[in-house]
């Protein structure tokens, strides 16, 4: 039975489970079957578009501990991949459509007992669970709120919007603010750092490719640095928005 991740995103041990897309390459898979991590891929949905059709920010949210809400577009095919490891598993009341805002459902931002998104599109039944848990949602104007914010610790975060970073700030979290760009995902301009990054433990920070290519490396570096927190680096190839690595049990 797995130990189940009380905090999301921020583990306080080693992780022994993520969950990715299921395009993932195998570079990536390799690092984390380095780190004896095993990995939950998501499924296609085909409302969506290319880019993000297997983003798991995007078609699942990570709750607390064992609870998991998943879009119903994927719901049959994806819940006895989780299943298996005991999570309880919530089939979400918004289904997905290819277009934003209705892609955005299930992308909630949590950090620490906080949690933030476009509340005007967040899935009934995450409100549900976050009133059941006590779990405090504050409005952000960006939809995409899980993969446009990189969660280094309970505290603090990394993003390019202006708007996230000021909602962050007002809430007690420290930001480091970069310029946008230099990170890869399919058929669009550019991604998202929260979508290319997750927590592997207390103390790694996991970025599925090469970040020196990035404007702000150094800034990056130094800020995580700060933290107590070292970086892991699954892929040579550049750095890529592949939907968040999430971390969901030890």
């Amino acid at each position: 039975m797995s130990n189940f991740i009380t905090k999301p995103n921020l583990p306080e041990n080693r992780v022994k489970t993520v969950v990715i897309d299921y395009r993932t390459g195998l570079e990536i898979l390799s690092s984390l079957a380095g780190m004896e991590i095993d990995v939950i891929k998501t499924v296609c949905c085909n409302e969506l578009y290319d880019a993000i059709k297997g983003h798991p920010d995007i078609l699942i949210h990570h709750v607390i501990g064992e609870n998991i809400v998943i879009a119903p577009n994927v719901f049959e095919r994806l819940a006895p991949k989780f299943s298996k490891k005991g999570f309880a598993l919530t089939k979400g009341a918004t289904w997905l459509h290819r277009n934003y805002p209705y892609n955005i459902a299930y992308n909630v931002l949590r950090i620490g007992n906080l949690a933030f998104h476009n509340t005007k599109y967040t899935d009934p039944e995450i409100l549900k669970l976050y009133e059941k848990y006590n779990i405090k949602l504050i409005h952000m104007n960006q939809g995409y709120a899980k993969c446009s914010v990189c969660v280094v610790d309970e505290h603090s975060a990394i993003t390019h919007d202006k708007g996230a970073a000021k909602v962050l700030e007002d809430n007690g979290i420290e930001v480091l603010f970069i310029e946008p760009g230099n990170i890869n995902i399919d058929q669009l301009d550019y991604g998202f750092i929260g979508g290319s990054s997750g927590m592997l433990s207390k103390d790694i920070i996991a970025f599925s490719g090469n970040i020196e290519r990035m404007k702000d490396y150094v800034k990056i570096m130094e800020f995580i640095a700060l933290k107590g927190i070292s970086i892991k680096i699954l892929s040579d190839k550049k750095i890529m928005d592949i939907g968040s690595i999430i971390p969901i049990s030890y």
